[in-house]
């Protein structure tokens, strides 16, 4: 599948109150032409060469870079830009042009997580390059998960972008043992732009110091003073994770025109110039109302009986049946938990096979009306209550079972539409869902999952032939889920973040791939969730 965009107004509002900052800025197109530090080249071997050529090829030397222009504006008319920008849009108006060590002009763009403030920074280097013809562009993020969504994002609207600006812009990941992309990044006229982690230059590991080295795969130049030479505008995406004294003092190096930070939750204000807060979005409908499914749990005085009401279903053939979960004795003797249809007058003494705890268990009521469970006994239950043991295995098992009951209404309900749905679990360890002493590998949580899922699978695929559920016919169960964790080098195995951190180096690059690099796979109803 290919993803599709359209101009949405209000991710065209933020791209705007950037552009206005810079009225009667003058336009170079191109940028500034600069000699690229050539560093010191090994000898070529010698051949006949007229002094024309030579001469030549220098003054092509020469040539050879082009820098993002000087912003002509003074900062009086700088100031008056950022101050009409805020008043239109109700913002603080600031009394002066709030200056960092790293950049004498800092703006501030807030927007809303889920907003698309990637997005409206893409277009926004788009925009900045139409009007001022700046060129050099450097997005900074504080993970290599993020860096690798944006990477994935400038990938999938390049084409996009294309038929609206009739260009495309150059793109590459800073990586220290690839840095002749450096070159090309300095060399090219056109818009190029470069992602970058902030581990790749602050940390104090051999591949990020490299950046500030005299290298002798880089003709014996530093990284930094390459990149430094073409005035590039910084973009740092999240800056709230970016501000600590180490990292703002390596931001210095970069020697940038400007700074443009993006970011839902700002912890240093500086010129802000466009906001797009929750409430913004929530009132706008750019963003969604989350719906909180809760467990209630109560105890029982003396008694060790389990009940939880999942939920009733109503038909127009038959009364209201309660769906509940209860403990049931197995022919050998063992206790096992088991969801069960129950209607009035059902008795959970009977279908436990005689289990002591639900002696006067009798259905009296099932109101759906009020989404009550009623026993003769006067114990009443409410839709999403459980009663009596409850520990926090069995919590995890109707979390579980909700989310996938969740996930098959909403599912089945946008099918038609041709669009995906995706349920997504955090857990607490790895080893929770992915146990390596297993036989199968799978821990807990997996385990959990593949029966309930199974159990409602079950349930869904007796009703008519449709083409949802020929489509759920098509896809095992242990093929639609998968884990995303950081991943050991050495052992290929998932590994929690913190142990990746501090044992061995964790590929994080990895751990991220399918929701972060392959999101037509991903978003696809031809594929599964999980590998295929």
């Amino acid at each position: 599948m290919k993803l599709k965009f359209k101009t949405q107004p209000y991710q065209t509002a933020a791209v705007q109150a950037v552009v206005d900052c810079f009225k009667g800025q003058t336009p170079q197109h191109g940028g500034v032409r600069y000699r690229l530090d050539p560093g010191v080249k090994k000898a070529a071997p010698a051949s006949p060469q007229s002094a024309l050529d030579l001469e030549a090829e220098a003054v092509a030397d020469q040539e050879a870079a082009f820098r993002n222009a000087d912003v002509t504006l003074s900062d009086a008319a700088l100031l008056d830009n950022i101050q009409q920008v805020q008043r239109l849009q109700n913002l603080p108006v600031s009394a002066e042009l709030v200056k960092t060590k790293v950049s004498k002009l800092n703006l501030d763009i807030e927007m809303e997580t889920g907003t698309g403030k990637t997005y409206c920074y893409i277009k926004t280097i788009f925009e900045l390059n139409k009007q001022y013809g700046w060129s050099k562009f450097i997005i900074v993020v504080p993970s290599i998960a993020i860096r690798e969504g944006v990477a994935k994002s400038l990938e999938i609207t390049a084409d996009h972008f294309l038929e609206t600006y009739q260009k495309k812009a150059r793109f590459f990941i800073y990586n220290s043992k690839a840095l002749h992309h450096l070159e090309s990044f300095s060399s090219d006229a056109g818009i190029n732009v470069m992602v970058i982690n902030v581990q790749a230059f602050n940390a104090t590991g051999k591949d990020a110091r490299r950046i500030y080295e005299e290298l002798d795969d880089f003709q014996s130049r530093r990284p930094i003073d390459v990149i430094s030479a073409n005035r590039p505008i910084l973009i740092l995406d999240e800056p709230q994770k970016m501000e600590g004294g180490k990292t703002l003092d390596s931001l210095v190096n970069f020697k940038p025109l400007m700074v443009l930070r993006y970011s839902a939750t700002h912890k240093t204000t500086h010129n802000k110039i466009h906001r797009l807060d929750a409430l913004d979005a929530y009132n706008q409908k750019l963003v969604k109302k989350i719906a909180v499914r809760g467990i209630s749990v109560r105890g029982l005085a003396g008694t060790n009986a389990y009940l939880y009401l999942q939920g009733i279903d109503v038909s127009t053939k038959k009364p209201p049946e309660a769906r509940v979960e209860f403990e049931q004795k197995l022919a050998s003797g063992q206790i096992k938990r088991a969801v069960r249809k129950l209607s009035k007058g059902d008795n959970l003494f009977v279908l436990s096979n005689e289990l002591d705890q639900y002696r006067g268990y009798v259905v009296s009521d099932i109101n759906a009306i009020t989404d009550t469970l009623s026993f003769t006994n006067g114990v009443e239950l409410q839709v999403g209550e459980a009663d009596g043991d409850v520990n926090e295995a069995a919590l995890r098992r109707i979390q579980i079972r909700e989310a996938i009951k969740a996930h098959f209404d909403k599912e089945q309900a946008l099918f038609q539409q041709g669009i995906k749905v995706l349920t997504l679990f955090f857990i607490d360890e790895v080893a929770k869902y992915r146990d390596y002493s297993a036989a199968d590998e799978k821990g807990e949580y997996a385990r959990v999952f593949e029966e309930e899922y199974q159990l409602y699978l079950n349930e869904v695929l007796d009703l008519d032939e449709t083409p949802y559920i020929k489509h759920l016919k098509g896809i095992a169960v242990e093929k639609t889920h998968s884990g995303y964790f950081s991943i050991d080098k050495k052992t290929k195995k998932l590994v929690d973040p913190e142990v990746g951190k501090k044992s061995t180096e964790a590929d994080d690059v990895d751990a991220y791939d399918l929701i972060l690099k392959d999101k037509e796979r991903l978003l696809s109803l031809s594929g599964y969730f999980g590998p295929t």
